[in-house]
């Protein structure tokens, strides 16, 4: 039995990670990666082909469906547009889609299971029951500690891919896969979480700040000569953030900065987006991270289509006070994703004189992000709706 992985630059960790739960349960099973559909070619027809993929990447994909379904192969989709958009998969070509959680249920199709639909969203998988990376192929990614977000922000997908309820990996099964890690040369501790501060934590949200120290401790104390916790490609609610917490990853990590999840500087803004928190909060987990020596990395979403000149202003102004105050900011635009509260809302629409602030704080070093191609991608999504 043959499956193929199609990875893009996009979906790397998520392949990695179902190749992991498949190499680690089935001994039958023989593993590709493909980098482009030219590989899959000129494997047999037989073999099983395997899609993550997110809606931006829908264009692209669908091509491919469509060379790949005239071949005969058997085509698999996972990941975020096809948790949202299960049906659609099944007319674009694909022969069977996987929702939510892939691990369990990729496993029984390649078991002999066989349905249109997996439902990977009622029943969750336990991150313990599966590996982090795949260390008898040197498949390795930054390892993920947590899976599910509480909260249910209107343009985001995570706990509609997820759920709701936070799953933790125990810190023993990360510490031991590191260890195997360190056998291969991987010296460097990265780390994916919908909010890293609340790894170990009950609600996801309140820092459990003994299970977090007995991670990193354990990393250092087996020879981990690099940690990097709560930057990319994990970030941090601000609302996670205090003195505790801060004070004493600080004695553990590489990193210099922090990525805060902001979204706006509009409390409005915040309510419509459900974020949780308020703007308030953002300053009071900046000045935190400040007192610390670290650097907040802050991110922001630009375009709401439903924001008025007001609330453009109002953070705008914000986004100035923090860049004063020490922080650099990460820009992105609004993207309709599908599955998401605002789904409808309609594309990303900055004004010539944002873009234009954006543009300035760029050129002096104080914003990165992809804001400017995310604009345009919030339009092809509402094209391709």
């Amino acid at each position: 039995m043959r499956l193929i992985f199609r990875q893009t630059k996009f979906n790397r960790y998520s392949v990695v990670a179902l190749l992991s739960a498949v190499v680690s349960k089935l001994d039958c099973v023989e593993v590709h990666i493909a980098k482009k559909i030219e590989d899959i070619l000129t494997q047999p027809k037989d073999s099983f082909v395997a899609y993550s993929f997110m809606s931006f990447d829908l264009k692209q994909v669908w091509e491919e469906v469509k060379i790949l379904k005239s071949k005969g192969y058997t085509l698999l989709a996972g990941g975020p547009h096809a948790t949202a958009r299960a049906e659609d998969c099944l007319k674009m070509g694909f022969d069977h889609v996987f929702v939510g959680d892939g691990e369990e249920n990729l496993i029984e199709f390649l078991k002999g299971e066989r349905k249109p639909i997996f439902d990977g969203l009622s029943k969750r998988v336990d991150l313990n029951d599966y590996p982090p990376f795949c260390v008898e192929l040197s498949q390795f990614m930054p390892i993920e500690i947590s899976r599910g977000c509480p909260f249910n922000c209107a343009y985001c997908e995570t706990s509609l891919i997820a759920g709701r309820v936070v799953r933790h990996r125990s810190v023993e099964q990360i510490v031991h896969y590191c260890q195997l890690g360190l056998k291969k040369h991987k010296y460097v501790a990265r780390f994916i979480a919908p909010n890293a501060f609340g790894y170990g934590s009950k609600d996801g949200v309140t820092p459990n700040v003994d299970c977090l120290e007995s991670l990193l401790f354990n990393l250092r104390k087996i020879g981990m000569r690099e940690i990097y916790f709560g930057t990319f490609p994990s970030d941090v609610r601000p609302d996670s953030v205090n003195d505790e917490v801060v004070s004493m990853i600080k004695r553990y990590v590489n990193n210099k900065s922090v990525t805060i999840g902001a979204q706006s500087g509009s409390d409005r803004i915040l309510r419509i987006l459900k974020r949780g928190h308020s703007k308030e909060d953002v300053l009071i987990a900046v000045e935190v991270l400040l007192r610390h020596g670290f650097t907040p990395h802050v991110d922001f979403i630009f375009g709401f289509p439903f924001e008025t000149q007001d609330d453009q202003h109002e953070t705008m102004q914000f986004i100035e006070k923090l860049v004063q105050l020490g922080c650099r900011i990460h820009a992105h635009s609004f993207l309709p994703l599908p599955g998401t509260g605002l789904e409808k809302a309609g594309f990303a629409r900055l004004p010539a004189w944002l873009k234009k602030s954006l543009s300035r704080l760029a050129s002096e070093g104080k914003l990165d992000g992809y804001w400017q191609k995310q604009e345009q991608l919030s339009r092809e999504l509402i094209s391709e709706a």
